[in-house]
């Protein structure tokens, strides 16, 4: 086995296989194509998928009064999801490298932003950072290994793909203000201004098929941003967390936090980038791409 079939996930023959079938053309295509990108979908959301079911399941069967600890319990799980991705090549290292990458500044985060009130986690712990238990942090790597996983998947290529250099800055300002906001003035409108100005022109083009379709990559970061709402919604209600407000009876996360979400969105795709730089078209051999 050569060392570029290793590096493939074992995921990869098999979205190959499903690639190369050919469902002919009018409706069975376009539902062909359907199934497939949920399938896809389903696939790189799959490190953060089980973690939410392990946060329900947790959450309605796990023993108020068992030896370990409800959060050390999903820890330990979380831990195990991702070596068990590794062990069966479900996962790449490289992808694994990014969810590291995503634990650290995730987990900085939440020891200010848990000391400075933002947020609380109510459960008992004995593995944690101050107030803040270890699978905290994997909450923030399911975002990076989407984002990290849907990039190859889909075969993301760019257009006007704004220097590298600025999407640093860009995101390291993000990642400040989520700190400094508590002291100072809070900047997110200059930030999402600033985001609208740098990829305001950038298309990123995605193949579910055979071709390269395209979408603005600001609309991408949006829908992301939704769903991550979304599942934030499922996880304060299985008790993972706790904003003010949600100390009685639970509720709807406010909408207004999709805004956070979207910025840290951005953080986690830059990231990623960093690891797996952008790629344009020029670089495609596949056929020339068409909106959709």
């Amino acid at each position: 086995m050569s060392e570029t079939t290793r590096a493939h996930s074992r995921f990869y023959r098999f979205r190959r296989a499903l690639e190369a079938y050919d469902p002919g053309s009018g409706w069975r295509l376009w539902l062909y194509e359907f199934l497939l990108f949920g399938f896809k979908q389903a696939w790189a959301c799959l490190f953060g998928a089980l973690l939410l079911v392990l946060l329900l399941g947790t959450h309605l069967y796990y023993p108020l009064e068992g030896t370990l600890h409800r959060y050390d319990f999903l820890t330990l799980a979380a831990l195990g999801i991702q070596a068990a991705m590794l062990a069966l090549r479900l996962e790449t290292w490289r992808e694994a490298r990014v969810i590291l990458i995503f634990h650290v500044v995730g987990t900085v985060m939440e020891l200010f932003k848990t000391a400075a009130g933002s947020w609380t986690y109510p459960e008992a712990s004995v593995l944690h950072i101050g107030a803040v238990p270890l699978f905290s942090g994997f909450m923030y790597s399911a975002v990076g290994s989407y984002i990290a996983r849907v990039w190859r998947i889909f075969d993301f290529r760019f257009t006007h793909y704004p220097p590298r250099w600025t999407t640093w800055l860009l995101a390291a300002a993000i990642y400040v203000n989520f700190f400094a906001h508590h002291w100072t003035l809070d900047i997110r409108l200059a930030l999402f201004a600033l985001t609208a100005l740098l990829f305001g022109r950038t298309r990123v083009y995605f193949r579910n098929w055979r071709d390269h379709r395209w979408m603005p990559l600001l609309l991408g970061f949006g829908l992301v941003a939704l769903f991550i709402w979304l599942a934030e919604n499922i996880a304060t209600f299985a008790n993972a967390w706790r904003y003010p407000g949600q100390e009685g009876v639970w509720k709807m996360v406010s909408f207004a936090k999709l805004g956070s979400w979207y910025l840290l969105m951005l953080i986690s795709f830059v990231l990623v980038e960093w690891v797996q730089p952008a790629r344009g078209l020029a670089r495609c051999d596949d056929p020339a791409p068409h909106s959709s």
